[in-house]
């Protein structure tokens, strides 16, 4: 039975909610941890009236598979918290709660993390320079190469640029770029069990550049990219033109597609699979997932959350190998 770290995320968000109104679903399938503080988890299995008992634990070895407890490794960082908007207290927490599941990864005493949303606004209130997870997990583990894939129903995609500005994008998509998420591509189908993966290539401009008429980078950057992946034998087909290449997955004639900046692959992905997407860093020496939504203060702590999508991270983050 694996032993997966989960962070609650931003306190102030539907992080705590779907957590653990996520737990009874993945009873006995693995062995939860719950990285956070007592007090707000304590809250959360009250308000939403979890059938469940609260524990907590010093290591990871006081554990033990149970259908009723709930095992908190409590960082007694926080006493109270506001909730429903972003918080300086909320965002130290949240660095604090990420950094502690990434040690218990990296010590091999859990298998994998899952992490709750956080809030870009949060971390930045509290004087961190990351703009999300992804980054943050990777200067957390000393990782170079990464990449951010989301799965959701018959989707998978891959991102060559990750949180930045649109006007940014054309100038961040260089050849080492995209042929580095090729090969990350291929190691995340690889953690999916997937064998002799196909990778569709999205084009960065409208129609893939239509031969160089609407732009170059498809002839200039992406495809030499793809021809040392082909000859690395990573089978990769494209760059196809943007509105055409999700179909082609759709309908499960690619394993994967490499998508050239965060919206072109999120908002295909979110349309068919906005409940049940699930994020995962690909290149981190950890296993880490996510549920593919934000903090959603609009209704935090009122009830309203779905857990399904992190409860699809927890699976997922049990089924992947390294």
């Amino acid at each position: 039975m694996k032993k997966l770290a989960i962070t609650i995320g931003d306190p102030a968000g539907v992080g705590p909610e779907v957590v653990v109104r996520s737990l009874p679903g993945i009873s006995g399938d693995c062995l939860p941890l719950v990285v956070g503080d007592l007090p707000v988890i304590e809250e959360a299995v009250r308000t939403f009236a979890v059938p469940c008992e609260v524990r907590t634990i010093r290591s990871v070895d006081e554990a033990f598979p149970s259908p009723r407890l709930l095992w908190c490794l409590d960082r007694g960082v926080l006493t109270e918290f506001r909730k429903g908007k972003p918080d300086r207290e909320n965002g130290s927490a949240c660095v604090d709660y990420v950094r502690r599941a990434v040690a218990l990864a990296t010590e091999r005493k859990v298998d994998g993390i899952v992490t709750a949303p956080i809030s870009k606004e949060a971390l930045k209130l509290a004087g961190f320079p990351w703009p999300g997870h992804t980054e943050m997990l990777a200067e957390f583990t000393g990782t170079q190469e990464y990449a951010m894939m989301l799965t959701g129903g018959p989707l998978r995609v891959i991102l060559v640029t990750i949180h930045t500005a649109l006007r940014n994008v054309p100038g961040l998509v260089t050849e080492e770029r995209v042929l580095r998420t090729l090969r990350l591509a291929k190691k995340a189908c690889d953690m999916l069990g997937i064998e002799k993966p196909v990778i569709a290539v999205a084009g960065l401009n409208p129609h893939a550049g239509e031969a160089g008429i609407l732009g170059s980078e498809e002839e200039e950057v992406i495809m030499p990219a793809m021809q040392t992946a082909k000859a690395e034998g990573i089978v990769a087909y494209g760059p196809y033109p943007p509105d055409v290449v999700f179909h082609k997955a759709y309908k499960g004639k690619a394993d994967m597609v490499v998508c050239m900046y965060h919206d072109q692959g999120l908002i295909p992905l979110k349309m068919v699979a906005f409940e049940k997407g699930v994020n995962v860093t690909v290149g981190l020496p950890v296993i880490r997932t996510s549920p593919d939504h934000g903090t959603a203060y609009d209704i935090a702590w009122k009830g309203e959350a779905d857990p399904s999508s992190m409860i699809e991270a927890i699976r997922l983050a049990m089924k992947l190998k390294l």
